[in-house]
């Protein structure tokens, strides 16, 4: 497997993840919290994290022929707190964290195709974490 394939492989994986967990909130913040603006700024930043690493330049078909579901050491890792959820204020709590670690991963490793894209996938995070205050008032 190329560098670059390997790359496309952990994009593509925190991609996905990204885009789970603001599908989640967006869920939360539409049908539980009837808040519309909310739900409107977590769409916008589920649509802009897809277009954004797109800029990197790793089609979707090179994203998606980069996955390797099957064979991923880490489908069967799971940690203590990963099943437990008591309240929908953990749910929020996790995939925030869920959406905010994989920018990081984006941001870090998208460095090494596109310092710039980098750059702007950073701003993206900065204002997950600004969102994540305003949907917890």
């Amino acid at each position: 497997m190329t560098d670059r394939k390997k790359i496309a492989r952990i994009i593509d994986a925190n991609l996905n993840r990204a885009r789970e967990g603001a599908r989640v909130l967006e869920e939360i913040a539409r049908f539980i919290s009837d808040d519309k603006e909310i739900a409107g700024r977590i769409k916008d930043i589920r649509h802009a994290i897809v277009e954004t690493t797109l800029e990197f330049g790793l089609s979707r078909d090179e994203l998606l022929d980069a996955r390797d579901s099957d064979t991923d050491v880490g489908r069967k890792i799971s940690g203590e707190l990963e099943n437990k959820r008591s309240e929908i204020q953990d749910i929020i709590a996790a995939n925030f964290s869920r959406i905010e670690e994989a920018l990081r991963a984006i941001e870090e490793f998208g460095k090494l195709i596109n310092p710039d894209v980098a750059a702007k996938i950073k701003d993206i995070r900065y204002d997950v974490y600004s969102l994540e205050k305003a949907f917890r008032k």
